[in-house]
């Protein structure tokens, strides 16, 4: 049976939608469990397939998982083993995660190389190059990594670009290593310092965690914890922009609005009403959307994982947008699905760039989903199409929105999930409404 995600369009959306915590925080944070032998205890935990997945690693490596919707707690009481599974692994690119940690705990690592969406180059150099400052030894073979150390020792660790994963793979190692660390130009992402939170309440000895300099002082031991995982800024962003695009009136809690500004400068340029408290938007949009040119870059510029989401609202703005992509090389791999929509967008000339002319009449069509934000953009695509569009390839929206199609349905979207055996159109039964 094929999953498909059906969507009618044409509604606009109106109510509320609580964003839920973060899933770019909550991996590393889980992880990092494997530090200390006590208890760390964990609220808002999103209900995600790659919560799902690190949680089974973390239980195959022999840590203890309790788990009650958004709680979890985690105790690595024995020594961790020190290999991750390969078919886990291969599920997602966050399995990276587990190379600091555990060589700090065991002294040694071997992570298979990971899976994930295919949105371009990731870079794994800058992970492998401050752990060997640091003082491990890093073996590559065809499939794993292999990573060994006998003592961590502190480092002046200078990344020649800004790495998320890299940046709290560094700063995790760091947290027992002797001595000092400082990562320049490290990332700035909201989720780096949000494990640094974490981490920090584990007795860690971390400064700067949210600038380009991260100073690490090592620690003996660390300790339990209970810590909050910060709401996920993707995922309120992504409704903004549905929002924006369907049109109607969203009002968005827990909302890390601090954390969305780039994103906000270019709705209201757009012509969107945003209004703003410390924890909560307002979205409306009354009238015609304006062409609004855009660039990414790591934060706080506008973040890649909002720029296709953006795309799809700019198909429905009066004029020409040129969107610029400079940190993933495949990140328009949606562009093609939304053209078999009618948007009209040119890209083969660009590069790198594209320029999308509107406002288009999207129409609805079966779509292909190929990773997590194009479905996101694709999902807003068919909110704005006339008639009925199905998303294949759904399990991507799964691994970064919890329970999107009840959001959704919630604010006034007809959408359904509904499957269908190969070979027998309309031969669908309803799954979820």
């Amino acid at each position: 049976m094929t999953r498909l995600l059906q969507i009618e369009g044409g509604h606009l959306l109106e109510g509320e939608v609580r964003t839920a915590g973060s899933k770019n925080a909550a991996l590393p944070i889980m992880v990092a469990s494997v530090l200390t032998r006590d208890a760390c205890h964990l609220s808002n935990v999103p209900l995600l397939a790659d919560v799902d997945n690190t949680l089974a690693i973390l239980a195959e490596i022999g840590v203890q998982v309790e788990r009650q919707e958004g709680d979890v707690v985690l105790q690595a009481t024995g020594e961790p083993t020190s290999e991750i599974p390969q078919d886990r692994a291969r599920k997602m690119r966050a399995s990276l995660l587990f190379m600091g940690p555990l060589l700090a705990r065991t002294g040694r690592a071997v992570v298979p190389k990971p899976g994930g969406d295919d949105i371009g180059m990731r870079r794994v150099d800058q992970h492998v190059y401050g752990l060997l400052q640091l003082g491990a030894r890093v073996e590559e073979d065809h499939n794993s990594f292999v990573c060994t150390v006998e003592h961590l020792r502190g480092a002046d660790i200078n990344l020649d670009m800004p790495t998320v994963t890299g940046t709290e793979n560094i700063m995790m190692a760091a947290c027992l290593a002797d001595g000092r660390t400082t990562i320049i130009n490290a990332a700035r992402e909201p989720h780096v310092a949000d494990l640094a939170r974490a981490l920090k309440s584990m007795g860690a000895q971390i400064i700067g965690a949210g600038t380009d300099r991260v100073e690490i002082e090592g620690v003996a031991a660390l300790s339990g914890s209970e810590h909050r995982v910060t709401p996920d800024y993707l995922e309120a962003g992504t409704y903004a922009i549905a929002a924006a695009a369907a049109g109607g009136d969203v009002y968005i809690t827990d909302a890390p609005v601090a954390d969305l500004r780039a994103l906000i400068l270019k709705l209201r340029h757009a012509g969107i009403e945003v209004e703003v408290g410390e924890t909560w938007m307002r979205v409306r949009r009354q009238g015609d959307i304006q062409p609004v040119d855009l660039i990414t870059w790591t934060h706080p510029g506008f973040a890649t994982d909002l720029q296709p989401q953006f795309t799809a609202l700019m198909t429905q703005a009066s004029g020409v947008a040129v969107i610029q992509e400079f940190l993933f090389e495949n990140r328009f791999s949606y562009v093609p699905e939304l053209v078999r929509m009618g948007a009209q967008i040119d890209l083969a000339s660009h590069g790198r760039s594209i320029h999308v002319t509107g406002p288009s009449t999207l129409h609805a069509a079966d779509v292909a989903i190929p990773d997590i934000r194009s479905g996101a953009a694709l999902l807003i695509a068919a909110l704005c199409a006339r008639g009925r569009s199905r998303l294949s390839g759904i399990e991507h929206l799964e691994r970064g929105y919890e329970d999107m199609t009840g959001k959704l349905s919630r604010l006034g979207c007809i959408v359904k999930e509904v499957r269908e055996t190969p070979g027998l159109e309309g031969a669908n039964t309803l799954a979820t409404e």
